[in-house]
């Protein structure tokens, strides 16, 4: 069943985060890219082909997002949203596959073309503006993919792993969903709205929807510079909250741990010597929680394209872990449930930026339920019932939001 309300596919590019506030309600999707874990070809290198056809320059994203000019949209290509999920992410990396994912209609990677023309709208096709709504909503218990148990057995078993010296530290996610009647956009629009949100909107396709309020720069690429923020380390924003965050040791350590990680994949893609971390462990609120995050940037190397891009950072390191592949094999043996839409990317590429969020505080809607996915980082010094607690945090607010 095709959830009631959704944008028909070929909809407006309103909601896409990242979208330009000039190309909002104006810009009309012309061409779509889908692919699946199992299809034929490199996700990568298939999206990078497919914008690059539809004018959107990103074989040499170092010279790509350089010009200040911006072209005459009248009647060209405005942008594209893209979308790639956790598995889509692992496969771009050559990663182990986990478990399927329990929103099986949802591709794993989503590229849509809109241009900045109304002569692109299919002829009858509604506005579906932001205050319509089909049915009244309603949204029954939330059934969770494991207990707290097994995740705190889960995390027991990744603090093993360390032991053994397989990993140095792993994001484990858990995963619940609910049943629903009625209209899921305005739900979603809520969740978009939560505050702190820096990556805030709506994807939807043929009976799917993601709904994202992410803090969390994946990969943000302006004049030839790339900017990854990964977010790791949380605590309730409080003041007393504040201190603990700041005087932890092992979050500080968690932290830092990630952000070599994701030194590593940018020293991929840059030009040699240009990595740098300007800001390390600063503080940002999200909803009712303190979350730390650094910046880490990079001077792209020429002829860098897209694909190679991609394949650098996805997934990202703050939900996966290090090294990656191997915290990647730790996530594939330990969860029950596929992650889905969350941990992956959604965001904008123009023709003069990309800028893509990693898909945490994000939820999924099919034909008959809604999914949310919440988790946390995993050293040696994790305590597994704290862990357990710290993902409810997460998720709290995201569940709040689509009840409401």
């Amino acid at each position: 069943m095709k959830p009631v309300g959704l944008y028909p596919t070929h909809g407006p590019a309103r909601d896409i985060p990242g979208i330009p506030a000039s190309c909002r309600d104006q810009a009309w999707e012309r061409s779509r890219f889908e692919w699946r874990v199992g299809d034929p070809g490199d996700p990568a290198a298939l999206v990078e082909s497919f914008l690059t056809r539809h004018n959107l320059i990103v074989n040499d994203v170092s010279a790509c997002c350089t010009s200040s000019e911006v072209p005459d949209r009248e009647h060209d290509i405005c942008g594209a949203a893209l979308f790639v999920s956790a598995a889509g992410g692992a496969a771009m990396a050559g990663g182990r596959q986990g478990a399927p994912s329990p929103v099986p209609s949802v591709p794993d990677v989503v590229a849509v073309v809109y241009a900045h023309s109304a002569t692109v709208r299919p002829q009858g096709e509604p506005d579906a503006p932001s205050g319509q709504t089909h049915g009244d909503w309603r949204l029954g218990a939330w059934r969770p993919s494991w207990s707290p148990a097994d995740h705190a057995a889960a995390v027991e078993q990744v603090r093993a792993s360390i032991a053994r010296g397989d990993v140095y530290q792993v994001n484990v996610v858990g995963h619940a969903s609910a049943g629903y009647t009625g209209d899921p956009l305005p739900a979603l629009r809520r969740l978009t709205r939560l505050p702190g949100a820096r990556y805030a909107g709506i994807l939807s396709g043929d009976g799917w929807a993601i709904g994202c309020g992410s803090p969390e720069t994946l990969l943000r690429v302006r004049g030839g510079e790339v900017l990854t923020r990964p977010i790791k380390g949380t605590a309730p924003a409080t003041a007393a909250g504040r201190a603990e965050l700041l005087a932890s040791p092992k979050e500080r350590a968690e932290h830092v741990m990630i952000v070599d990680l994701m030194r590593n994949d940018l020293s991929h893609v840059a030009v040699t010597g240009t990595v740098r971390v300007p800001r390390l462990f600063a503080l940002r609120p999200w909803c009712d929680l303190w979350q730390a995050e650094s910046d880490v940037t990079a001077r792209i190397r020429p002829g860098t394209g897209l694909a190679e891009l991609l394949r650098a950072v996805c997934p990202g390191g703050s939900v996966t872990g290090a090294p990656k592949l191997a915290a990647l094999a730790e996530i594939a043996r330990l969860e029950p449930v596929g992650r889905g839409v969350s941990m992956g990317a959604l965001g904008w590429i123009g023709p003069d930026s990309i800028d893509l969020g990693l898909t945490i505080r994000t939820a999924a809607v099919d034909g008959t339920s809604v999914h949310v996915w919440a988790g946390g980082g995993i050293t040696i010094d994790s305590d597994p019932w704290a862990e357990v607690a710290e993902a409810a945090a997460k998720a709290a607010p995201v569940r709040t939001a689509l009840h409401s």
